[in-house]
């Protein structure tokens, strides 16, 4: 199933997206529907009854034909985590623009993955929103990643896309600038909506594929797919939970394989669009931070 928010009748709801047409969950009944956190209360922390729950209130859900544009961040996420060098093609990137070089081959040959903290709801865009370039940052890139969606015990609640928005200049000139390279204001994206496990079965083959759009034209496209990472999803969510205090909903992003050439920046006014099979399509707009 594929849960999202979503704008009706002047107010922000909750709901499915199917065949579409998007099923107003909240108009049914706002406490068991006010959002996925309300949902996975009321199924008693169970996946199996989300999906038997929202089945439920869906046979009395007002439809609404399917708009992008209504689409708001499928929801406010306690804290994002990232993994990096998970893709051969990631540890190539980074060892290139590096000045500490032999530094990310290590990593991605090394047992303990690269887990690090990319963000808050708070600072997270949604469908349709802007990301940004950091104003003191001349080499920006977007990294297209499939994101889990997980509870306080790191069980799998669901899978989403997200856009890792990364300063490669700053981390390039020292790997300790990490966090300013990574953590800033619209640094980053998720959407756009909440895919359960059931409908992605084997979250490591699925196709990602990137599009960048800059006054009309496609500037960059890439494609990769999740088989191609070197970890596994059960090992990164096991060190990410190890003596790691976690809340409902965390979210890992899991790295990239696409990464534009070293010629490419993003730009003020570009549309970065990703697409993950199975998951649907993340769109967002780039602004300058000034």
């Amino acid at each position: 199933m594929r849960f999202c928010r979503f704008a009706s009748e002047g107010r922000v709801c909750f709901g499915a997206l199917q065949d579409d047409n998007l099923y107003n969950l909240t108009g049914v009944n706002p406490q068991t529907f006010g959002d996925f956190n309300t949902l996975y209360a009321k199924s008693g922390n169970d996946n199996s009854r989300v999906l038997s729950v929202a089945e439920d209130g869906m046979k009395n859900a007002k439809k609404i034909p399917f708009d992008y544009s209504l689409l708001k961040i499928p929801l406010y996420p306690a804290e994002i985590w990232a993994a990096g060098v998970t893709y051969l093609r990631s540890r190539q990137a980074r060892e290139s623009e590096t000045t500490s070089k032999g530094l990310y081959d290590y990593v991605y040959e090394a047992k303990r993955p690269e887990l690090f903290f990319k963000d808050t709801g708070s600072r997270c865009r949604g469908p349709g929103e802007e990301v940004a370039v950091r104003s003191d940052s001349k080499w920006s890139v977007p990294e297209p990643e499939l994101t889990i969606v997980c509870d306080e015990e790191t069980r799998v609640v669901g899978y989403t896309i997200g856009n890792d928005m990364s300063s490669r200049d700053i981390e390039g000139e020292n790997p300790l600038y990490l966090p300013q390279a990574k953590v800033y204001r619209y640094s980053s994206a998720i959407g756009p909506v909440i895919v359960t496990p059931d409908e992605l079965r084997n979250p490591q083959s699925a196709k990602i594929t990137m599009k960048i759009a800059r006054h009309n034209s496609t500037v960059f496209e890439g494609t990769t797919n999740t088989s191609q990472m070197r970890r596994s999803i059960p090992e990164l969510l096991d060190y990410l939970k190890k003596d790691n205090t976690l809340s409902r909903f965390t979210l890992l992003m899991t790295g990239t394989s696409i990464v534009p050439p070293e010629n490419f920046t993003l730009e003020q006014g570009d549309i970065v669009e990703i697409d993950i099979e199975n998951i649907g399509t993340l769109v967002n707009p780039v602004t300058q931070l000034r």
